[in-house]
């Protein structure tokens, strides 16, 4: 396992605190920086694997705070927002009704309609934790067995 310089071992840390995957992270670190580090040695610096539970305490403050910083700013990631794809399926859908894919425009109308209609949006709970359960009344007969249906009691 090769030792890792400080500004190495820092981009490791926030690109794993922004949730990249160790094999992501090696692959960056050998376009970046021409080093070929192991999947394994890359999650030693995730304090969240067991693997990095000894990550010392700098880095560990590092990644806490860029994952932190990362869940905070969500929603400035442009695919993040409604408006942004809803514009790239329109650009998609235009694109293939120049090309006459007419399978391809009605899935993508539809991907638009679902993108509106909020169907990738848990709603649905919050309002159901409004609403109490609706009782249900069920009744169960018991029938003899020795008895006969002619025999009708």
């Amino acid at each position: 396992m090769a030792a890792l310089k400080d500004e190495v071992k820092l981009y490791v840390v926030t690109a794993l605190a922004c949730f990249d995957s160790p094999t992501q992270v090696s692959i960056a670190v050998k376009e970046e920086f021409g080093l070929d580090v192991s999947r394994q040695q890359v999650s030693c610096y995730d304090p969240n694997t067991y693997v990095g539970r000894n990550l010392s305490q700098k880095w560990r403050t590092i990644f806490e705070e860029t994952r932190a910083k990362f869940r905070a700013t969500a929603e400035e990631i442009p695919i993040a927002s409604k408006a942004f794809r809803l514009r790239g399926l329109g650009r998609l859908a235009q694109k293939a009704e120049n090309m006459r894919n007419l399978p391809l425009v009605a899935s993508l109308y539809e991907q638009a309609a679902k993108e509106v209609g909020d169907i990738y949006v848990n709603k649905g709970k919050a309002e159901q934790a409004d609403q109490a359960p609706t009782p249900v009344a069920i009744t169960f007969g018991v029938k003899d067995a020795k008895r006969h249906d002619d025999n009708p009691v």
